[in-house]
């Protein structure tokens, strides 16, 4: 049995398991799982990305009492501060080096998911050709600047919660407010917009005051609130998707009586991703 299967051996909650990525093998990670009691390979993974404090096995514990009735397998990747410091190499992806220059495709950490799919297949953990991706805050941002820069080829849905900031699909904006300098052009614009990717806010995420809240020019520019950028980033996405004249497949869901809180976004998520999930993967 490799050591991936530990993440299905037993019902519910499991310790953490390592992962190394082929591509950062001094950079590991650690993998948390929620498996639903009655879990078969065939059923369908989400990867659900923690926020800035890193804390995957809260996410983890968020999702376990939500797996059953999804019918889903969850899997937190933990990306540890000492392996995966700051928003470089988390919620922006390494795509660009602290000089803002363009690193090879190769070296971005949001192909990371993809190659832990297929390491999840090869163990057996899983026989989907698909998955999907949940983050919340600073995991939002991951989630959607991953599919907005082409990482999105096996995701069957991506839904991106309370983020901070947004790289708005502008190619004129630099990246990672924008997808300037990225290799973003117009036919890869309208191919993102084809994605289905959801845009998940709570009504009352409002608190601009916490030293987690981006307070950058670039972000402020995005409005004074979590609940206003999102609303900011799908009226832009669907300005931009009109003049290519091309559609929008983007949607924003708003979340009553949900503010900055992980559990509860995840609750709300859990429905949305699963029916996406079972239509995805079939």
């Amino acid at each position: 049995m490799t050591t991936l299967r530990k993440l299905i051996e037993h019902a519910g909650a499991n310790d953490g398991v390592p992962y190394v990525d082929a591509m950062f093998p001094d950079r590991p990670l650690t993998l948390w799982s929620a498996r639903p009691q009655q879990h078969d390979p065939d059923m369908p993974v989400l990867f659900v990305l923690h926020g800035a404090n890193r804390n995957a096995n809260d996410y983890r514990d968020f999702w376990l009492k939500l797996v059953d009735e999804a019918g889903i397998l969850a899997i937190a990747p933990e990306f540890s501060k000492e392996h995966y410091p700051g928003l470089r190499w988390f919620n922006y992806g390494n795509l660009l080096d602290d000089a803002g220059q363009k690193l090879p495709r190769t070296e971005s950490t949001y192909g990371i998911i993809e190659r832990m799919f297929t390491a999840l297949r090869e163990a057996d953990v899983t026989r989907t050709r698909r998955y999907g991706l949940f983050g919340h805050s600073a995991g939002g941002q991951f989630v959607h600047r991953a599919v907005s820069a082409g990482f999105r080829a096996n995701t069957a849905v991506a839904i991106a919660a309370n983020s901070g900031s947004y790289a708005m699909p502008d190619p004129q904006v630099g990246f990672p407010y924008g997808l300037g300098g990225i290799g973003v052009d117009a036919d890869e614009l309208r191919r993102m917009f084809a994605y289905r990717l959801t845009v998940m806010v709570g009504i009352e995420d409002l608190d601009n005051t916490s030293d987690a809240f981006p307070k950058e020019p670039e972000a402020m520019l995005q409005g004074d609130t979590r609940f206003a950028r999102a609303h900011r980033y799908i009226g832009r996405a669907r300005e931009i998707a009109e003049g290519l004249g091309a559609r929008c497949r983007w949607s924003l869901v708003e979340v009553a009586g949900v503010g900055h809180e992980g559990d509860k976004i995840s609750s709300a998520s859990a429905p949305i991703a699963a029916a996406a999930l079972y239509a995805g993967t079939e």
